[in-house]
């Protein structure tokens, strides 16, 4: 049994693009398959009112985001998009490269809530 998860990282033309990548669950037994135990550096939760939309970001510190509640869309670099409803979740790791500065015109992603819910979501620093 495997975990397929989404992962938004920087590809090596420096633009955050979205990947799917198996998360093998090797633990636990058939009732509960567990993955291997994943090291945390704390988390946050976010409440994101009807309205909000940021500005074009980098991720400092890679991390799981939870959506708790509303609707969450990311946009890329590309025009592209994604939408992320309550109880899916996403591994943020779209870093600045090493040795670069943040270019808003290259780098990054930026969201919005979606809908007439308020947005909370739970992030998990890895």
């Amino acid at each position: 049994m495997v975990f397929n998860q989404i992962i938004l990282y920087t590809d090596t033309d420096g633009r955050a693009k979205f990947r799917e990548e198996a998360l093998p669950m090797p633990e636990g037994n058939p009732q509960a398959m567990l993955s291997k135990l994943q090291p945390s550096g704390g988390f946050q939760v976010r409440h994101s009112p009807v309205g909000f939309r940021s500005t074009f970001h980098c991720t400092t510190t890679p991390q799981w985001v939870f959506i708790l509640g509303g609707v969450m869309e990311i946009f890329l670099q590309d025009g592209s998009s994604r939408v992320f409803q309550p109880g899916e979740s996403f591994y943020s790791d779209d870093t600045v490269p090493a040795g670069v500065t943040f270019d808003a015109t290259i780098h990054g992603h930026w969201s919005r809530q979606v809908g007439d819910q308020p947005l909370v979501t739970l992030f998990i620093r890895t």
